[in-house]
């Protein structure tokens, strides 16, 4: 097939046929070579320099991919992949990229054999239709309830992390804080959300062995008037509002024409009735506490202060969401609104703390609370936004497990099991389908090798090994490479993943790898900037020699 490159103008490029396949595989491949020595517990780190110029080190893979500045649009696309599976599962950011590169790297080799893409993605997605099969059958069903098989799980996930150093702390935290906020929804169902009723705050100094699990929530804010307000409350009654307590102003720029010395006067007293009706509306609920995301003015400070009530100002929408989930208040937009039933009363203490040069206020000892916050203590500011992106993962294998309760062998098993299940089946398919789907089943043993490579133990008699004893012993064994780099059984090491997490990383890697195999045409619209006076360009032909020159990635 010949191909070229035809430049119609300056802002209209065209690249299309066989070429473009090529470059498309091999733009996904240096994605994944730039993070598959991030996979496994004995993988490499990387210093990063973001567009700050800040620091990071991190083996995360969605954290690495996203500081990178790539123009290939298929090196984009597989950038997107990792992004993906980090919002939709929280973890195997790594395995995605590594899989959905393996996959095109095997087609490849029926591109040059001019197999068309469509027949090629045929077979993958057959191969993936089977492999979830093969996921259903192997999985194992568990009780969310048991702490130590939750624990076993969790730390499966962070055991490729830097926290996997400190031991069971991280696990706990995730499950700790992922059983507080999860609510029944019925049915089985169970609804865990992490973004909205889960904060981590992140305070330098201490030792990370200090971190917790709050039974409550704590947020950077002191009462309004330190040394007319109480800043430690046993059982608070909390009122929670959405509105400013202090006198409105005008919307657009107000004039008042005052006659009589005694206006100027009126004008103040109407201010300040306002402002003592609205606070005698807030205290005749006889609150501890009140908590406003607007303004509060000195005469209200003086009000409250006055009835022995705490205040305080100007708190993110997201926090006083978490106040109101823990203690169980209903958050106000009106005083003259108020009710009983909206004063939160399941909070324990109330108490504002100094920790370094800061002060926060703790509402905790909470009744139930359906939201949290996990406070993380650490040298570093470097060490803590580690420790929260590990955290992170974790909590969202945690969330997965109790939305999802089922589990199925980890480091390297699964993808070994299902690779040999796809090689016994490619014999029952007919037609030109059968190699492409033969070369997907190999593709999964991408993983199992990217373990053993990252480990420093020789690849071929590892893998060898391990799919000799997959097939001597009816049961999942996989590798954590320990000290001695021996073999040992997933059963006596306990290294399980998510069953949601493997399926995501299976569909997103293989969908992916069709969507690029289809693509057959490369258009750019992008303008490029003329000399001043410059006339209009002439088309001009690129030859395929140009084509291939073409720069992938950045220096």
């Amino acid at each position: 097939m010949h191909t070229q490159v035809v430049v119609l103008n300056d802002s209209l490029k065209r690249e299309s046929g066989q070429k473009v396949h090529h470059a498309n595989i091999q733009a996904s491949k240096a994605v994944a070579d730039i993070i598959r020595t991030t996979l496994g517990p004995r993988s490499m780190l990387k210093m990063l320099l973001d567009a700050s110029g800040g620091i990071v080190v991190t083996n995360d893979g969605n954290a690495i991919l996203r500081e990178l500045d790539i123009a290939h649009p298929a090196a984009k696309s597989m950038i997107e992949l990792s992004r993906t599976q980090d919002e939709e599962v929280g973890d195997g950011t790594t395995s995605v990229i590594v899989l959905a590169g393996e996959m095109l790297h095997v087609a490849e080799a029926f591109i040059d054999k001019k197999y068309h893409p469509t027949v090629i993605c045929r077979a993958y997605n057959k191969a993936l239709e089977d492999a979830v099969a093969v996921l259903d059958k192997i999985a194992m069903t568990i009780d969310v309830n048991d702490r130590g098989t939750m624990l076993s799980l969790v730390k499966s996930c962070i055991g490729t992390k830097f926290t996997s150093q400190f031991g069971d702390l991280i696990a706990d935290l995730a499950i700790d804080a992922t059983t507080t906020v999860g609510v029944d929804l019925g049915q089985g169902l169970r609804e865990v959300d992490i973004k909205k009723y889960i904060k981590v705050e992140k305070v330098p100094g201490s030792q990370l062995e200090e971190s917790r699990v709050l039974k409550g929530v704590m947020f950077n804010k002191d009462v309004v008037a330190p040394g007319k307000m109480r800043r430690k409350i046993v059982n608070p009654r909390i009122i929670l509002l959405d509105c400013p307590l202090e006198y409105k102003k005008g919307e657009n720029q107000t004039n008042a024409e005052l006659v009589k010395e005694e206006d100027w006067e009126l004008l103040l007293k109407m201010e300040e009735e306002y402002i003592e009706n609205i606070c005698s509306q807030i205290l005749k609920f006889k609150p501890d506490l009140v908590i406003t995301e607007k303004g509060l003015s000195d005469l209200a400070t003086h009000y409250l202060s006055k009835a022995g009530v705490s205040a305080i100002r100007r708190l993110r929408k997201t926090d006083n969401n978490r106040i109101a989930k823990a203690c169980g208040a209903v958050i106000v937009n009106r005083p003259d609104e108020l009710q009983e039933s909206d004063v939160g009363t399941a909070a324990g203490l109330f108490e504002v703390k100094k920790i370094g040069d800061e002060f926060f206020s703790f509402i905790v000892d909470c009744q139930d609370p359906k939201a949290c916050t996990v406070l993380l203590r650490g040298a570093s500011k470097d060490l803590l936004n580690e420790v929260e992106r590990n955290l992170q993962d974790a909590m969202a294998v945690a969330r997965n497990i109790l939305k999802n309760p089922k589990l199925v062998p980890g480091g390297g098993a699964t993808e070994l099991t299902v690779s040999a299940t796809l090689k016994q089946k490619s014999s029952s398919v007919e037609g030109i389908e059968k190699w492409p789907y033969e070369a997907a089943a190999i593709a999964f043993e991408a993983i199992p090798r990217t373990l053993a490579q990252n480990c420093g133990v020789n690849v071929i008699r590892k893998m060898t090994e391990l799919q000799g004893l997959r097939a001597f012993i009816n049961r999942h064994i996989s590798v954590d490479y320990d000290k001695s780099l021996n073999l040992i059984t997933l059963w006596l090491y306990q290294i399980w993943d998510a069953y949601n997490v493997k399926a995501q990383t299976f569909k997103t890697a293989i969908e992916a790898a069709c969507m690029l195999l289809r693509i057959d045409d490369i258009v750019s619209g992008i303008k490029k900037k003329q000399a001043p006076g410059a006339g209009p360009s002439k088309p001009q032909v690129e030859t395929e020699a140009d084509a291939d020159g073409e720069q992938i990635l950045p220096d």
